[in-house]
């Protein structure tokens, strides 16, 4: 076995895959991505998920290539296109969960089917004895809209049948029956024969009911998968004989169809066959109390997936490894990592497992080599670091999103903004106290279900300690929702061994400290020491190896769970709930930081160098609240506080004409207005077309109002709200003044909005990692959130403007006409051109910041010789004070940098520089160009 150097892309672009952008649309766009600059592609997941999805994320099986996308064989032509262009290709991978919606699953279905006996139920992470006796040995199933009474009682419910295979039918779900409750259809079915039958039909199904009735039960103890298997074969020949049967026996037909029939007529016989199946129908609003198996955060449709076991995880990879051994696929995208039960471990039996299908000894993986490029999504709190044993090549960009969107916020403002929100909305709760507000919120409203099974778990672990036994379980459970409300960092990193990251017990003891003084803030509602036992327990603080092994197995779970709180109570509830500047509340960001001091990015970006210099870049993702340049515009308001909060006076008596009196107040609330009217600012199309521009905002409030879950919720819509807060948008929108007030404002901050997008751009394709350019963003991506984001590139449009810029396109002109987008297409060109010709340095280069003052992020890449510059102005509309619009030439004053000596190209515009190893004007760096890109020579 050889040992070659794994495929390391220079820049990857993101493709969004569904059935109408498939891998044949996604081969046509090839030849242009090559032209743009592109090295490889990334694509959005490309296994077999619930038909008609639009993002891929919830796949129902991983052994597959989804068939709506082409299959495999369509694959296989884009990566047959890719390599003749010379490019590679990046899928993404969803290790972590898998989607169970309407009967898709075949796995989730047979669970369903056969219960604890089915051949695939060590996939999904089921408890199935919880500590409510009804669902011991069942799966809840949530899919009833109303409860269960009722829909017995109006006949949505009934028993069909297809062949030899009885199934129950609840509108357009198809529900698999267990085998042995078949046993009882069948004596149903002959109770309904004609006495007269013949006696080999009578005999025949005499012999089916037999044999079902010897099937394992599905709840009997010690079956091994031997056992399993031989039980699945056994039923399937069942399932045949009884296709057979009702196929030749006319009478034995009719009494089924007779028993059927009277079945579904009668609730208590119906209900009698339910109450046999190996799950427990139930509402979907029960779910989230009762739920007995894990999901993805608290989406009912997306189980989780037990990876860590190496059986389920030779499953889930098989095609994938075959994928890289056939040389299809070239590196992995990993999804919500942090969901993962050992993650650590996963990546290294990632790597492994890569390794061989690579034809690499996986022992060098031992040794900390990774020869297949991976990146995970993970995001990390300001401060937190990428544990560097971890066998990845770094995150997939949202710490870098956040740092860099913040370099374009004016702190000197803070004070001020923060006072014209909180005379807006009334707002004076802080970011971190709405934080921890949500996530309370999240683990009573959304996973309480969750948050009992590691409270029963707790449990029966303080039983077993003289010390902790009158611990009652709602003590136990309210520690543990106090120490999650209170935790600083999505989730620690303990190993099934007992080893963990360093750092994890001081976020331990963090959270146990912040808990115990919420505690006491409360009145002492909990006794202190049920903090310290949880501390124990979490940092294994045990008396023997026993012990300690029962501790390692709660915290293991308990930091599974950490993760979607903190998702869910922040990028779901708070940052919906706190709107100072949305600009801010961002994936990956802290929205109580605002903005990033150019020190801390310069620091950040220079640890990326040292120790993760192929991280990948993001500045869009399908997962952003706002497209880049929505962000980019939104943080003009930060370098004018007292021009915004007149607009918002010139604003304010309209806005109240069009609320509505509800029994709760007016409606809107006047944080929901504040949340309005940024986004509008951002999102204005540059190009002026508001056609469709108040149905994306109306779409976009709808979401941000549900999940703010403030005056109404995805659980809990209230429709005159709702119907108030549409009010609201259209009526602006349509309303003369507002919008020639709109555009006024928007044309103030248009160039200073652009500016920063393409400065934010500049940055991105040039700083140390790989920069992910996700689809349409070589132009103005003015999105919001998704399914905004997700809307048509129009590819043909950009390939003409490519074009244009191949013939020579004049930099000014561009600028002058940048509404259009093509200046930032410029930008990305010859950047990415840049990239593809001094591959080594953006590669492997040093990273050091330049001076310039305040209004400049400027820093030097330096490898063998070889030296690039980025030049990315930043606060321009404080710099030229509204005079002119972009900051060229004299703007700059006296204002200098200290370059390195020698000859320069700005491969942005052509033009040369010399630098005599004095100081060097901005004025002259910038005189026809308000960015720059220089290259040594």
């Amino acid at each position: 076995m050889t040992s070659p150097a794994p495929h390391i892309p220079q820049a990857t672009y993101r493709l969004q895959l569904h059935a109408g952008f498939d891998f044949a649309a996604a081969r046509r766009v090839l030849p242009y991505l090559r032209r743009l600059g592109i090295t490889d592609i990334y694509l959005s997941p490309i296994w077999t998920s619930t038909p008609g999805s639009p993002h891929g994320y919830d796949v129902t099986d991983h052994s597959q290539i989804n068939p709506e996308l082409g299959g495999l064989a369509g694959l296989r032509r884009l990566s047959a296109r890719a390599r003749e262009l010379g490019l590679g290709l990046i899928v993404d991978f969803v290790p972590n969960h898998m989607g169970i919606q309407g009967g898709h699953n075949p796995y989730w279905e047979d669970v369903l089917r056969h219960g604890q006996a089915s051949r695939y139920a060590h996939f999904f992470d089921i408890s199935w004895h919880p500590l409510k006796r009804a669902l011991d040995g069942k799966v809840l199933l949530p899919v009833l809209g109303d409860q269960y009474g009722r829909i017995l009682e109006r006949g949505e419910l009934t028993l069909e049948r297809s062949g030899g295979i009885f199934s129950l039918r609840y509108w357009e779900r198809r529900l698999p029956l267990s085998p042995r409750s078949v046993a009882l259809l069948l004596a149903w079915v002959q109770a309904a024969l004609d006495p007269s039958v013949e006696t080999a039909t009578l005999g025949e199904l005499a012999s089916i009911r037999r044999s079902v009735d010897n099937l394992p039960r599905s709840t009997e103890p010690g079956l091994t998968d031997t056992d399993r298997a031989i039980r699945a074969q056994e039923v399937e020949v069942m399932t045949r004989r009884v296709d057979a049967l009702l196929a030749s026996s006319p009478a034995v037909r009719a009494a089924a169809d007779r028993m059927m029939e009277g079945v579904n007529s009668d609730q208590t016989r119906l209900d009698a066959l339910v109450s046999e199946q190996n799950y427990r129908l139930a509402s979907w609003k029960v779910a989230a109390e009762e739920i007995n198996y894990r999901r993805f955060f608290d989406i009912n449709d997306l189980a989780a997936l037990r990876v860590e076991d190496p059986r389920v995880f030779a499953w889930a990879h098989a095609t994938l490894f075959d994928l890289l051994r056939q040389g299809l696929v070239q590196g992995v995208r990993l999804d919500h990592t942090d969901g993962l039960y050992d993650p650590a471990g996963y990546f290294r039996a990632l790597q492994a497992g890569a390794a061989h299908a690579l034809g690499v000894d996986p022992a060098v993986t031992l040794t900390g080599e990774r020869p297949l490029y991976v990146v995970a999504e993970k995001i990390l709190e300001p401060g937190e670091t990428l544990p560097a044993s971890w066998a990845v090549h770094g995150t997939t960009g949202y710490d870098f999103l956040a740092q860099l969107g913040g370099t374009f916020v004016d702190q000197n403002s803070e004070e001020d903004l923060s006072a014209i929100y909180r005379r807006f909305t009334g707002d004076r709760t802080s970011y971190g106290e709405h934080l921890y507000r949500g996530k309370h919120l999240i683990q009573r409203v959304s996973l309480p279900g969750e948050v009992n099974v590691l409270a029963e778990h707790l449990e029966r672990l303080s039983e077993a300690d003289l010390r902790a036994r009158d611990f009652t379980l709602s003590t136990l459970r309210a520690a543990i929702r106090e120490v999650i409300a209170s935790f600083p960092v999505y989730r620690t990193y303990l190993r099934p061994d007992g080893s963990r990251e360093s750092g994890d017990n001081a976020k331990i003891e963090h959270a146990i400290r912040d808990a115990a003084a919420h505690n006491r803030q409360e009145g002492a509602a909990l006794d202190p020491s049920v903090f310290e036992y949880l501390q124990a327990v979490l940092t294994l603080d045990a008396p023997d190896e026993a012990t300690r092994a029962a501790y390692a197995e709660f915290a293991l779970k308990f930091q599974q769970l950490t993760g979607p709180v903190t998702a869910k109570g922040a990028e779901d509830t708070a940052f919906y709930r706190y709107s100072r500047l949305v600009a801010l509340n961002e994936v990956g960001g802290d929205p109580a930081l605002y903005g990033t001091p150019l020190p801390t990015f310069h620091q950040a970006a220079q640890a990326r160098a040292r120790h993760w210099p192929h991280a990948m870049l993001g500045g869009s993702t399908h997962d952003t609240k706002r497209g880049e340049d929505t962000r980019a515009r939104i943080c003009v308001l930060s370098e004018m506080p007292q021009t915004w909060a007149a607009y918002l006076s010139r604003w304010s008596p309209l806005i109240r004409s069009l609320e509505t009196d509800l029994d709760l107040g007016r409606a809107p609330t006047s944080l929901d207005t504040y949340t309005l009217l940024q986004n509008a600012l951002g999102a204005y199309p540059l190009r002026g077309d508001l056609g469709g521009f108040a149905d994306r905002l109306s779409a976009y409030m709808l979401k941000a109002a549900r999940e703010a879950k403030l005056r109404t919720s995805w659980a809990a819509p209230d429709s005159e709200y709702e119907a108030a807060l549409e009010q609201l948008v259209q009526g602006l929108l349509e309303h003369s003044d507002f919008l020639a007030s709109l555009r006024e404002l928007h044309d103030r901050i248009s160039p200073y909005g652009a500016h920063n997008g393409l400065s934010a751009a500049l940055v991105r394709l040039t700083a140390p990692g790989v920069p992910d350019t996700y689809q349409g963003s070589e132009g103005w991506n003015q999105s919001l959130v998704d399914p905004d984001n997700r809307r048509p590139v129009d590819y043909p449009a950009l390939s003409r403007t490519l074009g244009r810029l191949e013939r020579g396109a004049a930099p000014a002109r561009l600028l002058a006409a940048y509404p259009t987008g093509d200046v930032k297409v410029m930008v990305t060109r010859a950047a990415l051109h840049a990239r593809a010709e001094q591959p080594e340095l953006f590669r492997h280069g040093s990273y050091a910041p330049l001076g310039g003052g305040r209004h400049m992020l400027g820093f030097v890449r330096e490898h063998a010789g070889q030296r690039a510059i980025t030049v990315a102005p930043r606060l321009t509309l404080t710099l030229t004070r509204e005079r002119v619009p972009w900051a060229v030439g004299d703007v700059w004053g006296n204002r200098q940098l200290s370059l390195p000596a020698g000859t320069y190209r700005n491969a942005l515009t052509g033009q040369r520089l010399r630098v005599r190893g004095d100081k060097t004007p901005l004025a002259k760096i910038l005189e026809d160009f308000p960015l720059a890109l220089l290259l040594s020579e």
